[in-house]
């Protein structure tokens, strides 16, 4: 831990971070030739591996929001376990997994935040996970930014619920009390053969753009109203593994689980790497 961190933390309180947000969204979609320095230069950067990618050639992307939210090969990230088996939902790195202790949640050493909290202060969504299972995971600029199903489910509710853009920056959530509680976020909710499952997509600093793959981007642009809470106007059931959405730069994913036995991997330690559709715990 950097002697710095708590001085950054405290200087993010004083930054106009949707304003930020809002001009990045902007920047990162011009199309243009002049952007492929910068994608080459982000490519090597972060060593991103782009044999990975369905389309290798960075040349084929026109805006860095496209090189960001790129799609992988098919063969990429093969589906873990059966269907009892809970598969990650980002290439990412593990910020904290565990049980919910009576609806309060881990952020990290000294700072918690409850589940209701989270879910916008909706209590009846709350409570079915107020003894289950959580596991927080943090996507870092060279991760790939799509986002994909834990379990098979059938979409109930959607929350988007306005709020601050800290950044998720490990170094920054371990100095702002209730980060994940505070920043702005879009929560879906979904019925699934073990009990209910929400999938909280965490907005950031410089990530004020969060789209569904049923609803589109989601986060309101400048000067439209909040949309709290949405039901699904039809049957929306997407499969183990398929994917749910994308982030347009990156952040956070906080999965909830029910009070169902299920054992957690014993790999999801703090830092640990886990990829998309790799398994992160079993039902049984």
């Amino acid at each position: 831990m950097s002697a710095i961190d708590p001085w950054l933390a405290r200087a993010s309180y004083l930054l106009p971070q949707h304003a930020l947000s809002r001009v990045v969204h902007r920047l990162a979609r011009i199309e243009s030739p002049r952007v492929q320095p910068l994608l080459r230069w982000f490519v090597r950067q972060y060593e991103l591996n782009m044999d990975e990618a369905a389309e290798p050639d960075i040349a084929a992307y026109p805006s860095f929001n496209a090189l960001f939210t790129r799609a992988l090969r098919e063969d990429a990230r093969p589906l873990a376990g059966d269907d009892n088996t809970v598969v990650s939902p980002a290439d990412s790195r593990v910020s904290a997994a565990g049980r919910i202790e009576a609806g309060q949640i881990f952020q990290a050493k000294g700072h918690h935040y409850t589940v209701r909290e989270l879910l916008g202060g909706e209590e009846d969504l709350a409570e079915p996970f107020r003894h289950g299972y959580f596991v927080t995971l943090y996507l870092s600029p060279r991760h790939y930014h799509r986002l994909h199903m834990p379990l098979t489910g059938t979409l109930t509710h959607m929350l988007h619920v306005p709020g601050r853009l800290f950044s998720v920056a490990p170094r920054i959530v371990r100095h702002v009390p209730r980060l994940y509680a505070r920043n702005e976020r879009v929560v879906a909710c979904f019925d699934t053969h073990f009990g209910p499952m929400a999938v909280a997509l965490i907005g950031a600093q410089n990530v004020g753009s969060i789209e569904t793959v049923w609803a589109g981007e989601v986060t309101p642009p400048a000067g439209q109203p909040y949309s709290c809470s949405e039901y699904p106007d039809r049957e929306i059931t997407l499969e183990r593994g398929a994917e749910m959405g994308r982030f347009n730069l990156g952040s956070s994913v906080i999965l909830l689980l029910p009070d169902h036995p299920l054992e957690l991997g014993a790999h999801l330690m703090p830092e640990a790497e886990v990829q998309v559709r790799g398994a992160l715990g079993r039902f049984y």
